[in-house]
């Protein structure tokens, strides 16, 4: 893992000088993680082009110790020094600091930069997130492994689908055997959703019981090392109308469609515009999400946004979601999500789990 940290910092330091930057403040929470290996919080980074500095407190100082690759931790005393004195005394002779403008408010940016004089700060937005964009090896066995509780755990919940089960206990459910697998926690709030509600693309789970018929759509995922999954299964219960069947059918051939092109060197507005026509092509085109899928990694929706208007290009380390949706007001919707790695020469899918329409 040394390594790896090393590569990482080398690759940032690289992109300080291409900026004409000295040093760099790293604020958010996944790319100082990235960076250092720091899974705590309470903590703000320093990048310059000779050294690598970690600002904590009392709280998460043992623990940053022990987990940072090549950072000096700080261990900031918060009654005698503010924060932006101590960035600055570990500034050496920076003239230029750049900062994760992403992750940072007014106020506390005005409060930090009380202490600074004859530094020139400038804003920087998804620099460390585009070098992110790219896996590797490490990473991508993480998310396998996050990919692969969840498939386990959606095995052990099928039978708890039944006529009268509420959405609160089955996703209470879900995440307790998620956890009981290994998972560091959930990747992000559980959904899942009976009858009507699926047209809800983010609902919370409420008391709404099961029925026979009804749609069910759940989206959920696992952690492991801070890396995510990310899954969406949509099922009925028992018999389904003929409606209910055509909506089902129009969202699997479109996700399958946008799978099928993936490869490396693709855009991925292409693979937006495959997935549209076929739901454009269908009576439900109207009730169609807008997007399509995203980056996955130690942020949920991380860089690249899968829509209309993103061109990135695909490349080999990439891992993505494909998840097209169709969600009907007052009748029910369905989507279907799938993790995928990009490899050399076309993709690899991440998430197993079985998606029959009727349980």
């Amino acid at each position: 893992m040394k390594e790896i940290y090393q590569q990482r910092q080398s690759q940032c330091r690289s992109q300080l000088v291409e900026q004409n930057l000295d040093a760099l403040l790293v604020l958010g929470f996944e790319n100082l993680r990235y960076l250092s290996g720091f899974s705590g919080h309470a903590a703000y980074g320093i990048i310059t082009l000779e050294q690598n500095y970690l600002i904590t407190d009392y709280r998460y100082a043992e623990q940053a110790t022990k987990e940072c690759c090549d950072f000096e931790i700080i261990t900031r005393d918060r009654e005698k020094e503010t924060l932006g004195a101590c960035i600055k005394r570990h500034l050496g002779s920076t003239k230029t600091l750049g900062f994760d403008a992403a992750f940072v408010n007014v106020a506390m940016w005005q409060d930090v930069c009380k202490a600074f004089s004859n530094i020139a700060t400038l804003p920087i937005t998804g620099m460390i997130e585009r070098q992110r964009m790219v896996k590797d090896h490490w990473e991508i066995k993480q998310t396998k492994l996050a990919a692969a509780i969840a498939d386990q755990a959606l095995n052990e919940l099928m039978p708890y689908f039944v006529a009268g089960a509420t959405e609160r206990d089955v996703a209470l459910e879900l995440e307790y055997r998620m956890q009981k697998l290994g998972s560091e926690g959930l990747a992000f709030d559980t959904i899942m959703l009976f009858s009507q509600r699926s047209s809800l693309p983010h609902g919370i789970p409420s008391e709404q019981k099961l029925k026979q018929g009804d749609f069910i759509t759940l989206d959920f995922g696992a952690v492991i090392n801070g890396y995510r999954s990310d899954m969406t299964r949509s099922y009925i219960l028992g018999e389904a109308s003929e409606k209910q069947t055509e909506v089902y059918n129009t969202v699997a051939q479109a996700q399958q469609a946008a799978i099928n092109v993936l490869k490396p060197g693709l855009s991925v507005v292409e693979a937006y515009k495959v997935a549209r026509e076929v739901l454009n092509e269908s009576e439900y085109g109207q009730w169609a999400g807008d997007g399509l899928g995203h980056g996955l990694g130690l942020y949920l929706h991380e860089a690249p946004i899968i829509g209309p208007n993103c061109d990135y290009v695909l490349q080999p380390g990439n891992i993505i979601t494909i998840e097209p949706g169709i969600y009907i007001p007052d009748f029910g919707g369905v989507r279907l999500e799938d993790d995928l790695l990009i490899t050399d020469d076309g993709y690899q899918v991440l998430t197993h789990a079985p998606k029959p329409f009727l349980i």
